[in-house]
């Protein structure tokens, strides 16, 4: 396996082909606009930029891994010769039904179909497809250079070998696979997003505010981000979607998303992607913060 496509230029994707390129894989990295790409592959050069600038690769290192990415806007030149396809496209499933309807009209039949999904049915995914059997979740943290974890869902008719391709190439990465099983949220997002939206309820009856819940959830639990900081950098969108996929597919009113959650969604305060969420991105912000340390 060695031709990687990456479907999507956005955070994750633009991770997920960094990952893979700087491991020495060829990466086709897709998506529909030439400035979306651009973007993506800004975001990977200053990535490396302050890896080297930290020591943990050399600037050769740097310059062979953006030599690894070829990119296009178009599918089915993009996808073309893949060993394996991951889709890193918006967690919408109406979306993602497409591109892998695509898929399956433009990849070989042996080609490895791996969606990026953090919380839809693998197997809802591989019913629109021949062969389902080639469809498996890698679900990587972001952000992805780091983060060690990638969980690996199978769906209903996801073969061991696929599994089992997927789970050393995994390895190949410097990533540790975990092998989980297709329901809603998986293990990642069924155990976070309650919490994530526990926290947000916590602010919306006014227990505490938000510095206040994010230091005891620190201090107290040990976790390194607080909640609701946590959930400004996953963004607040793909919160609210991941809590809908739950709530439609266990029906259970604990999965169901805060009000304020939904508002603050409605109103564009998406976290660090805008700007603004639970705290304040904007530079104006960051200007304040940097005169304060010198008065």
């Amino acid at each position: 396996m060695k031709n990687i496509a990456v479907i999507g230029a956005g955070t994750m994707g633009n991770g997920i082909a960094h990952t893979f390129a700087q491991s020495g894989f060829t990466v086709k990295l897709i998506d529909v606009s030439e400035k979306s790409i651009d973007r993506g592959m800004a975001t990977i050069a200053a990535n490396l930029d302050r890896m080297v600038a930290k020591g943990v690769i050399s600037e050769e290192d740097k310059l062979k891994t953006i030599g690894n990415i070829i990119t296009y806007t178009d599918l089915k030149d993009g996808v073309a010769g893949a060993d394996l396809v991951v889709e890193a496209a918006t967690e919408n499933v109406d979306l993602k039904l497409n591109i892998f309807r695509q898929l399956n009209e433009c990849c070989d039949h042996n080609t490895i179909l791996a969606t990026n999904t953090s919380s839809i049915s693998i197997t809802q995914i591989g019913a629109v497809v021949s062969h389902p059997e080639r469809v498996i979740g890698m679900h990587f943290m972001n952000p992805v250079p780091i983060m060690k974890l990638v969980e690996i869902i199978r769906g209903y008719n996801t073969t061991d070998e696929v599994t089992k391709i997927i789970m050393d190439l995994s390895v190949k990465l410097g990533k540790v696979p975990v092998e989980v099983n297709d329901y809603p949220g998986f293990v990642a997002n069924r155990i976070l997003m309650p919490m994530i939206n526990e926290s947000i309820e916590t602010l919306y009856n006014g227990v505490a505010g938000v510095y206040e819940i994010d230091t005891v959830m620190k201090l107290g639990m040990a976790h390194p981000m607080g909640p609701l900081q946590l959930a400004d950098f996953i963004g607040l969108d793909v919160c609210l979607a991941i809590l809908h996929v739950m709530y439609d597919g266990f029906k259970n009113p604990k999965y169901a998303p805060c009000p304020l959650l939904v508002n603050m969604v409605r109103a564009g305060k998406l976290g660090v992607k805008s700007g603004e969420g639970f705290y304040d991105y904007t530079e104006s912000k960051k200007a304040e913060k940097v005169a304060k340390q010198f008065t």
